[in-house]
């Protein structure tokens, strides 16, 4: 597979914006089944089963645990879903003006040709910052189609964003990804990112976010 990683072009809009929307809200399930198999849920589901039987009859054994599944899935789905209408109404309506105006900006996308058709099937940010005297690039929106996940594009796109980073002098690169993504996690780790902060602050209600066991790890490779 002939494969680019190149600058962001206006025309790719579209096909970027329906990448990221769908690779987020793939994490939906992972979140859910990650938090409903916890201890803290499997045992707060079976005394719900049991007090719905003792109170009523074997209906409600099944519709209180069952309302509380609802209620956890409901709450993953729109820390997930609330994310994506907020960045489809902000930063993402306007990568150039975002991302490609000043020059400790950029975003990539990776095009590959598919069944003899150009398609986008990956994308990576950066936005330079500062922190007291540090100047560090932060990077955003990793997100790989599944067709071409295994396959080295993340470690291309990371390098992509590290070498940027090295050249316009930035001291480190840090991220932000969902502590239940292990193979991004385990990717960034591999490439010398390492754990500074886990924290749980997001666009979602902060209660959302507790019932679904949602928290955000943060991560930095020195330069």
């Amino acid at each position: 597979m002939q494969l680019v990683i190149r600058r962001y072009h206006p025309s790719d809009k579209d096909a970027v914006l329906s990448l990221f929307s769908a690779g987020t809200l793939e994490h939906i399930q992972p979140y859910f089944n990650e938090a409903i198999s916890s201890p803290l849920y499997i045992a707060i589901t079976l005394a719900l089963c049991v007090a719905g039987y003792l109170l009523g009859s074997v209906l409600g054994a099944v519709v209180l645990p069952g309302a509380w599944l609802g209620v956890i899935y409901c709450c993953c789905h729109e820390v997930h879903s609330g994310y994506v209408r907020n960045k489809l109404k902000t930063d993402m309506q306007d990568i150039p003006g975002n991302y490609l105006s000043r020059p400790d900006d950029c975003y990539w996308v990776a095009e590959a040709e598919l069944e003899g058709i150009a398609q986008i099937v990956g994308m990576v940010a950066v936005v330079g910052k500062q922190s007291g005297n540090e100047r560090y690039g932060e990077l955003f929106r990793l997100i790989i189609a599944p067709t071409c996940r295994r396959m080295g594009l993340g470690v291309r796109l990371v390098q992509t964003v590290t070498d940027f980073c090295k050249e316009r002098g930035f001291s480190a690169v840090v991220l932000e990804t969902g502590s239940n993504q292990q193979a991004a996690v385990a990717l960034y780790k591999k490439l010398g990112f390492s754990l500074v902060l886990i924290h749980t602050n997001s666009s979602a209600p902060s209660w959302m976010y507790i019932l679904a066991r949602a928290t955000v790890f943060r991560m930095k490779k020195q330069l």
